[in-house]
């Protein structure tokens, strides 16, 4: 999933007024619970480039951070509505931990997409750990192994022709 508007690796990260409204209290928030000096002062830039709706390249993966976060937290949707959420999901797709797990999903989908015609003879869930789990599904063919956590989802094995 890309497209023109989305930056390039080196490129700043361009928002919009909505997204600067609401990171602006969410960088507050960062920035009144930290008092580790260096902290501050990279939550100061970050809230300096908000108010230019520009962030450097430097600066990106703290913003991808805070916008995880506020997502995650379920804060922005019931606070904002599903604009909000929607804005900001757009937004963080744009940080490199967003072009990680996006780039996660075209991985998986293109594992995925090898299966079609294969028939399913057997799909299982389990947990790996808290907040880690495991699809597994077999065909005629192989047997997938998908791991989702909170760092992606990614195929953890792989086995083919179990004939």
């Amino acid at each position: 999933m890309s497209s023109d508007d989305e930056p390039k690796t080196g490129e700043p990260i361009t928002l919009d007024t909505l997204q600067h409204d609401l990171l602006v209290p969410q960088i507050q928030a960062f920035l009144e619970a930290t008092n580790d000096p260096q902290a501050r002062e990279v939550y100061g830039a970050l809230a300096a480039a908000i108010d230019r709706l520009e962030v450097p390249p430097e600066l990106a993966a703290r913003l991808g951070a805070i916008v995880e976060v506020a997502l995650t937290s379920g804060r922005i949707r019931k606070l904002f509505g599903p604009g909000a959420e929607l804005s900001l999901s757009a937004l963080f797709m744009k940080t490199p931990r967003g072009r990680e797990i996006a780039q996660s999903l075209g991985e998986l989908n293109r594992a995925l997409a090898t299966l079609k015609d294969q028939t399913v003879e057997q799909i299982t869930a389990s947990q790996r750990s808290p907040g880690a789990y495991a699809l597994t599904l077999k065909t005629s063919g192989c047997q997938l192994v998908i791991r989702f956590e909170q760092a992606g989802v990614r195929i953890e094995s792989l086995e083919v022709d179990l004939g």
